[in-house]
């Protein structure tokens, strides 16, 4: 690398000067970055010089902007046929929290201290687990140009939202109280969904796509083999390991039985379809079906007053309660840890321990293990 002294006259004729790096990058193209200062060219070259040498290197001219990255980020997802709701979901983050704060950036000046300070930014103007989103897709977005060619190294690969252990919530899973309210509560025709999300823990995305095919009565085992996503459209489970079989017990078996008689028929042949046949929109299942029932079931919290003195309630959980109600329910039968983790679907132990571990108790089990340690170190 060498530094030159650039002159030149000026449109009102005095000289203009600059100060020029000439060299050549990683693939032995010759380049150039001028700087008015001396004592910058310098400082610049001694870090381009080792990012030269260590093949990390990536000209500005090289280089694409930020938005300019994201949108080869969104065609990728889209080429390799990502579901539309996670496609979505990527296009949001990045039109929300990357563009508009970090898009105008040119990928190859980039460093982590940059990426850091844009992390503490979304920390002041956003909620944790938006900031934590917007710092993954960064990092998403930035391997993807890496991968093409665009930028030489991840510079937001290291950057985390730490979520404090206080923060973090733990599930909230209906009691056995609730459960049978909102069994006793269900109609005949939503039984049978509440059963079957209590006692075989499947997403609600695997529930509306389950197919009859998929239930085999006389083994009483549900197999999840796709699944409809929030647009109604059908394709695989989200990993290899949402394929999987989860056994039934036997009143859930007696309740699909009798509910596969009176099932609404439709092409796709779907155990929990809407009334036409076809895939049940999440929406709807929600607001018109589930929240409704634990309204009737009395699982519900009062949140104000309407104009006429009488409670406002809200309904107390989501579907996704009914798929922690099975997982307490397996761990309270001390089922063991790797059947936890393939019947919920999970791709790793961490994961079902991580979301499940706080309930993994037992006092008796405790208290014998701690009088055998005592004997053991006391004779």
């Amino acid at each position: 690398m060498a530094i030159r002294k650039r002159q030149w006259p000026g449109p009102d004729g005095t000289t203009r000067q600059a100060w020029q790096v000439d060299y050549r990058d990683t693939a032995g193209k010759r380049r150039s970055k001028q700087f008015s200062r001396k004592k910058d060219a310098e400082a610049w070259q001694v870090g381009a010089a080792h990012e030269v040498a260590t093949g990390i290197h990536t000209a500005d001219r090289a280089s694409i902007t930020v938005a300019q990255a994201v949108k080869v980020w969104t065609d990728s997802a889209k080429a390799k046929g990502l579901e539309r709701a996670t496609r979505d979901g990527y296009e949001t983050v990045a039109r929300l929290h990357i563009v508009p704060l970090i898009g105008a950036e040119r990928l190859s000046r980039l460093t982590q201290p940059r990426v850091e300070a844009y992390r503490d930014q979304l920390l002041e103007t956003r909620s944790r687990s938006q900031a934590a989103r917007a710092v993954r897709a960064l990092s998403r977005i930035i391997a993807e140009a890496q991968r093409r060619g665009l930028v030489a190294q991840n510079v937001a690969r290291e950057v985390k939202v730490t979520t404090p252990g206080r923060d973090k919530a733990k599930v909230a899973i209906p009691s056995k109280v609730e459960l049978r309210a909102m069994i006793e509560a269900a109609s005949d025709d939503f039984r049978p969904f509440v059963l079957t999300a209590i006692f075989t823990g499947l997403r609600a995305s695997e529930l509306r796509g389950l197919r009859w095919t998929d239930v085999d009565l006389k083994k009483a085992t549900v197999t999840v083999r796709q699944r409809a996503d929030r647009f109604g459209v059908i394709g695989p489970p989200k990993s290899q390991a949402g394929y999987r079989t989860v056994p039934m017990p036997g009143r859930l078996v007696a309740e699909l039985r009798e509910w596969k008689l009176r099932c609404p028929i439709g092409p796709l042949g779907l155990v929990f379809p809407n009334s036409q046949g076809g895939v049940a929109q999440y929406g709807h299942l929600l607001r018109r079906r589930f929240h409704p029932l634990q309204l009737r079931a009395g699982v519900s919290d009062v949140i104000g007053e309407d104009g006429e003195g009488k409670p406002i309630l809200r309904a107390r959980y989501g579907i996704h309660a009914l798929r922690h109600a099975a997982a307490s329910a397996w761990i309270a039968q001390r089922v063991d840890l790797k059947r936890l983790q393939t019947w919920l679907g999970h791709e790793s132990i961490e994961l079902s321990l991580g979301t499940y571990g706080h309930l993994i108790v037992d006092e008796s089990a405790d208290a014998a293990i701690m009088g055998a340690a005592q004997d053991e170190l006391l004779g």
